[in-house]
């Protein structure tokens, strides 16, 4: 069970094949695979020809490719499912969606994996395995490709074996196919041969297992997006600001940061950013420093650092004091460490030693320019030399060509990213940085509702929005949206309704001078378009006639809309005024907005956002991303607003969000900030029933949180258990955190549990290993952790923390069955622990609708085999490996 599910596919024994000679598909098929020597046996097969029941009796393989006209492909899969093939591929082409779907169903009978059909199929260099129509064998290498369009697959291949780059796998996603890019990322993720991954893709069938496998793969790999079909802001049918100026390629954005994944515009920037994400370096910040030998080159790096938000990285005085010695007498280290048209590449040493131990700089661009008398080819060996020491990201451009082919040939084999034009290389720079603070958003996996603030009244919100459905309504009133967000402790002002003239005098002067006086009506999106907001009313007299005013002017000029009647509220306390949104998106569902609010909102188009559930850290990086976000400081006088009281609003939207699958569309503009806190003086919400499982077209996804693209941490699994013989430990679900405490459990078990738990004498966790134990996908996905609390010795009050115990569940692909895993420290073997985090994750696995778990326990382990057996497991041989047992329960 330590093979991933799809290696029969991706990494076959034995190959049968199925191909028609009298098509290209066919004859490209068995030229390549004859012509690359491919390191496994590959058999031949003719549907139709004599001698095939014979044949048929000898056949075995791991993987059948067919490519055969479009009405024999079904023959050929169902004699692949006969012969107990595990994985197939389907090169044929002009398949419809009716008939892919057939071919889809076989596969699913016959327990296959089925790639295709209309895909140009996959390139595994290193087996020497060329399963595709996409032109000659690549190079082999580090990187692995997933694209959803054959042609560019084509052309990426084309490019690369042009400019030397080498591939892992090459896989080409048709439109139908079985398997699609979540269950490639799954395999890339666990291939050892991968070190980074591009994709190319067009579009999404189901966000949630899209987010999941690309979370799974960004936690342990790089992983860069190109997206083709960006749509530019704005739904017409929206009914709320926020819908109308979010777009969907914005959202794409969103889920991209949050997955820990970049995104690229153009097809050369793809391949240059897996190259530096590749080299893995480690940067901590955005400073970016640039070593030239010519001011212009070093004034166009940097600005475009300066252009796509990065920092200029500049030595501090003393390294810059104590460098300036050793450089020409023109250099100059104010801003650029500009070695002057003097330099020698003893220049470039000493600079780039400087560099290196910086602490105020994260990463070095060295640029070179062909001046007469300078050596670039030796400047370039200097740099080639610095790169085993450096240790943060190094870039070069080394400007010309012909006279800097060799140069550039020295830096290719150090492995130093190379560009021909400064910005090109700021740009790579920048998706380095972009990697390293988008894995902090991927570290995140917050609570549905915030432990630390007031629970908010949940009931009470979804009897608000069922009595609006239920009147057939999806927009609520002023009154009901307040009244929502009051539900969840967001402040608002107090506000009454008032049905005539009178009324919106006496409510006035109860609610005391200045008011506010606004049209309710749910078909009115934008009051202020039809004078149905008047601020600053000073009496009672003017309250009267404002009303009256405002009730004629709308009815004119909106005739059609329902009006309940004018709303009187206090004019809120002066302020900066800022707007929190929620828009839907297919497919990724549900994503909170910030921005400048106002009733210019559109016009500025300030629009961050984020992905729910959100935590303090995800609050508040969402609000800095935001234009507005310079003016929420000190700012001409005025004292810097509360910050704490706006991300108290955004965890408070988020859990609304994650409690109340009806919302559609939300404004809360604006909100009124200042250094005394937040209010909101103005809400619009749309409803809708609540969506039946996830979003996109793939399968649904069930449970409470069915609508969001990523499952909020589980807090409801968290327990205080009693420990046998005294004391008691926390069982929770495992988190990203964890990671140390879980690295330091593994280090203290006997060399004996750690080869029954791995199966291997390793004595501690692999980073990336480490990575995925901690950073789970809690809809394919379990891990309960037993955490013991311990006080320190020191001062007898502070508590530390160590993980005693884990228990682990990981979906397998059929999705009714689990495999499971299961560790407890030495020192706490038989005191309960472990059958206990057996009890949990199987819970937790019947709640996700699972109907059996099972795991393979090794021949030689009696305690483990002895509590699977006390716990009702059934125990049986395991024929592929006779030192392993199968145990299974039926949950």
């Amino acid at each position: 069970m330590d093979k991933h599910y799809l290696t029969p596919l991706f990494a076959p024994r034995s190959i049968v094949a199925f191909a028609d000679e009298d098509i290209a598909t066919g004859r490209v098929l068995r030229e390549t695979l004859a012509a690359d020597g491919f390191k496994g046996g590959v058999q031949y097969l003719d549907v139709a020809g004599s001698g095939t029941l014979e044949q048929l009796a000898k056949a075995r393989a791991d993987l059948a490719i067919i490519a055969l006209r479009p009405e024999r492909v079904a023959e050929a899969l169902d004699i692949a499912g006969r012969i107990k093939c595990r994985a197939a591929l389907v090169l044929s082409n002009g398949i419809g969606a009716q008939q892919a779907d057939a071919l889809k169903a076989i596969a699913q009978r016959e327990g296959m994996y089925l790639l295709g059909p209309n895909t140009l199929g996959f390139q595994r260099p290193s087996l020497r395995l060329n399963a595709s129509h996409a032109g000659p064998l690549a190079k082999s290498g580090p990187l692995a490709l997933v694209s959803q369009s054959g042609s560019l697959t084509a052309s990426m291949l084309d490019w690369a074996r042009k400019n030397g780059v080498g591939f892992s796998t090459v896989v080409s996603i048709g439109p139908q196919t079985g398997i699609d890019i979540p269950e490639a990322l799954d395999f890339l993720a666990n291939d050892r041969a991968t070190h980074s991954i591009v994709v190319y893709m067009e579009g999404i069938s189901d966000a949630r297992r899209f987010m999941s496998a690309l979370r799974g793969a960004a936690i342990v790999k790089p992983v860069i997006v190109l997206k083709a079909g960006r749509k530019p802001a704005g739904n017409e049918a929206a009914q709320t600001h926020s819908g109308t100026i979010v777009g969907s390629d914005d959202v794409f954005d969103a889920a991209l940061r949050r997955a820990g994944a970049v995104r690229v515009r153009s097809f050369v920037e793809l391949f240059s950013a897996a190259k530096c994400l590749a080299s893995r370096y480690r940067p901590v910040g955005k400073r970016f420093a640039v070593v030239t030998n010519g001011g212009g080159p070093g004034v166009l790096a940097a600005d475009w650092i300066n252009e796509i938000s990065l920092e200029l990285g500049k030595l501090t005085p003393e390294t810059a004091a104590a460098l300036q010695s050793r450089l020409a007498p023109l250099a100059s280290l104010s801003d650029l460490v500009d070695l002057s048209e003097d330099a020698t590449p003893e220049h470039y040493r000493a600079a780039l030693e400087a560099v290196a131990h910086d602490h105020a700089i994260d990463g070095v661009l060295v640029i070179h320019s062909p001046k007469v008398g300078s050596d670039g080819t030796a400047a370039a060996r200097v740099t080639a030399e610095m790169q085993r020491h450096i240790g943060k990201p190094m870039l070069a451009c080394w400007m010309g060509d012909a006279t800097v082919d060799e140069a550039r040939a020295i830096l290719f084999g150090a492995d130093i990213p190379n560009f021909r034009t400064p910005e090109a290389a700021v740009g790579a720079f920048g998706n380095i940085a972009t990697f390293y603070e988008n894995q902090q958003l991927l570290q995140q996996t917050p609570p549905p509702l915030q432990q630390l603030l007031a629970p908010p009244d949940v009931e009470c919100a979804r009897l608000i929005i069922e009595s609006v459905l239920a009147e057939r309504r999806r927009v609520l009133t002023e009154m009901e949206s307040k009244a929502l967000l009051a539900a969840f402790h967001i402040p608002v002002t107090h506000t009454a309704l008032a049905r005539n003239g009178n009324e919106a005098m006496m409510l006035a002067s109860q609610l005391g001078f200045p008011v506010a006086l606004k049209i309710d009506t749910p078909d009115i999106a934008h009051k202020s378009d039809v004078r149905g907001v008047a601020l600053n009313v000073m009496s009672g007299n003017t309250a009267r006639d404002t009303f009256d005013d405002m009730m004629r002017t709308v009815a004119r000029q909106r005739p059609d809309a329902r009006i309940n009647g004018v709303t009187v509220q206090r004019m809120a306390r002066r302020g900066r005024e800022i707007y929190i949104g929620l828009v839907s998106d297919a497919p990724f569902g549900p994503v909170i907005v910030f921005g400048a609010g106002g009733t210019m909102i559109e016009l500025i188009a300030d629009r961050a956002m984020e992905l729910p559930p959100l935590n303090q850290f995800l609050a508040r990086r969402l609000i800095d991303r935001a234009r507005v976000a310079e003016t929420l400081g000190a700012w001409r006088g005025a004292p810097a607003v509360d910050l704490e009281a706006v991300e108290q609003i955004l965890l408070r939207v988020s859990e609304m969000v994650c409690e109340l699958p009806q919302l559609c569309e939300m404004d809360i503009n604006p909100i009124i900030v200042d250094e005394q806190g937040a209010v909101a003086v103005d809400a619009r919400i749309v409803v809708g029933p609540a969506p039946q499982g996830g979003h996109g077209h793939g399968p649904a996804h069930t449970g409470r949180y069915g609508h969001l693209a990523i499952l909020p941490y589980p807090s409801s699994h968290t327990e205080l258990v009693p420990l046998h013989g005294g004391g008691e430990y926390l069982m929770r679900p495992i988190r990203p955190d964890d990671a140390e405490m879980l690295q330091d459990m593994v280090q203290r078990l006997s060399p004996e549990s750690r080869y029954f738990r791995f199966v291997s004498s390793r004595a501690e966790l692999p980073p990336a290993m480490l990575a995925r134990f901690t950073l789970i996908d809690y809809d394919r996905e379990m891990a309960l952790v037993a955490v013991q609390r311990l006080r320190r010795s020191d001062d007898g009050e502070h508590t530390t923390e160590r993980i005693i115990g884990v228990s682990r569940y990981v979906t397998n692909p059929d999705r009714t069955s689990c495999e499971f895993a299961l560790v407890v420290a030495d020192e706490f073997a038989g005191k309960g622990i472990g059958s206990r985090l057996m009890q949990g994750i199987m819970d937790v696995a019947r709640e996700q609708g699972l109907k059996e778990i099972d795991g393979l326990v090794l021949v030689n382990n009696p305690g483990m085999l002895k509590l699977m057996k006390s716990l009702g497991f059934s125990i049986q041989s395991f024929p592929e490996d006779p030192d392993f047992k199968l145990v299974t329960h039926a949950l």
